[in-house]
């Protein structure tokens, strides 16, 4: 089509100067070619200029409108100028929603060149990380010796564990990742609860194998005696009767496990009914004087009226616990009481002993799984360390809190406060001030 239009315009040229020729003369007919060939040179060249004019600003300026073979080609770039446009437009588009949706990411994101200058970051990575424009070194960012080492060490296969100082306290995991392009992009994950639940899952598992391996050496250790001596009769039943006490102790391990985890695991409270204290206390303390032999004063202080909403099962089995450990760290002669009061509309079931106490430094922890202040002294009780932790847990699943008073040589007080909301009934005037009860006390761990 140009060369058509081009051809069209140098025949319609030689045809006039024909014609000239013929009627006028053959100089006037070559004055007429010369004019028309200055004609097509200044053209061409007024064209060309206002193309590269165009082509210095292309997406900034329009281009120009001509006749002819130039008309086609300007044509042709406008149609290509378009198409371009549009797709830039929807590239633009799609990389903004990108954009839009990396921002909204926890995890933080920086894009590096191959000289380590940041290139882009989201807003998680600006806030982390302190990162503002591009163009700047990212160690001038992270500035940790351990991350600068890691960046120039080139082995990205792991991540590396960092204390970010935006964010003292919290554990943060970096990795770098080569691009195709010869960069790298960061990212930058809070790892702190994660941390947190590994270590928890490691002593579990450590404090579940150390209290199980006492029992079952001496399980083993005895059962291999008797298989392979020739005992009298009172040393196979004195033997026999340290395998069931050791197995006991398993069972109880099992045991206050499974309760816990069947606790963590369910987060409703089911079977809530109307629960009368002094029923419910006085059948627990014949327990507790069972458990005793006679070895302690156990008494209840719970008004016949008094009664709450909850889980019946699972209070009885948090004052079980709470009084087993009483009857356990009580010496012989100490009392033991389970009271009920009213503060400030809180229910308090307490188990108060005259016991050994606890020393400041260990109320903070008494609730946590496991936890011994003195663990020679717990395994010869027999205690398997669950059971202030599920008495925790039975007091928060019923909206309310785990409280600890305590004075080492005196005698603790561990108490279930519960709600308002549960309180049903209780007797006129029965609610004493908290000063009351012990001159000096400690706070256990809150929820």
């Amino acid at each position: 089509m140009i060369w058509l239009r081009s051809l069209s315009s140098v025949a319609i040229a030689l045809l006039i100067a024909a014609v000239i020729a013929l009627l006028v003369s053959a100089e006037a007919a070559a004055w007429w070619l010369a004019g028309c060939a200055v004609f097509f040179g200044l053209a061409k060249a007024f064209y060309l200029d206002r193309l590269h004019h165009w082509a210095a600003l292309p997406r900034n300026r329009d281009l120009p409108a001509a006749p002819g073979a130039w008309g086609l080609v300007f044509d042709r770039l406008a149609r290509f100028g378009r198409n371009e446009a549009a797709t830039r437009s929807e590239l633009t588009a799609e990389l903004e929603q990108v954009h839009a949706a990396v921002d909204r990411l926890p995890a933080g994101l920086v894009v590096l060149d191959r000289f380590d200058h940041v290139r882009w970051c989201n807003n998680a990575a600006a806030e982390l990380h302190g990162i503002f424009g591009s163009g700047r070194p990212v160690h001038h960012f992270i500035r940790q010796p351990e991350f600068v080492a890691y960046l120039e060490g080139g082995d990205y296969q792991q991540s590396l564990a960092l204390m970010l100082d935006s964010h003292p306290g919290r554990q943060f995991e970096l990795r770098l990742f080569r691009t195709e392009s010869g960069g790298k992009l960061l990212t930058t994950r809070d790892v702190t609860e994660q941390t947190q639940l590994d270590a928890v899952r490691q002593d579990f598992v450590a404090n579940v194998s150390h209290e199980i391996r006492t029992p079952v050496t001496v399980i083993n250790g005895f059962a291999e005696t008797l298989m392979n001596l020739d005992l009298d009769e009172d040393t196979r039943r004195e033997y026999l009767g340290t395998i069931l006490r050791q197995s006991q102790t398993m069972q109880r391990l099992v045991d206050d496990l499974l309760t816990l985890s069947s606790l963590e695991s369910s987060s409703a409270l089911s079977e809530q009914e109307a629960i009368g204290l002094h029923a419910m206390a006085e059948r627990l303390a014949d327990e507790a004087r069972a458990l005793s032999q006679g070895r302690h004063e156990i008494g209840v202080q719970v008004d016949p009226q008094a009664a709450i909403r909850g889980v019946a099962a699972e209070l009885e089995t948090a004052v079980r616990n709470l009084l087993t450990n009483a009857v356990r760290y009580t010496p012989e002669g100490g009392r033991i009481d389970i009271e009920w009061r009213v503060r400030d509309s809180e229910g308090w079931l307490t188990v108060r002993d005259t016991g050994i106490g606890v020393a400041p430094e260990h109320l903070p922890r008494l609730s946590e799984r496991f936890y011994r202040v003195d663990r020679g002294r717990s395994r010869d009780t027999g205690g398997t360390g669950l059971g202030l932790a599920i008495a925790k847990h039975v007091v928060q699943r019923h909206g309310g809190r785990f409280h600890v008073e305590s004075r080492q040589g005196e005698g603790s007080a561990f108490s279930l406060r519960l709600p308002a909301s549960r309180v049903l009934a209780t007797a006129a005037g029965e609610a004493a001030p908290a000063a009351a009860e012990t001159p000096a006390s400690q706070a256990g761990p809150q929820p």
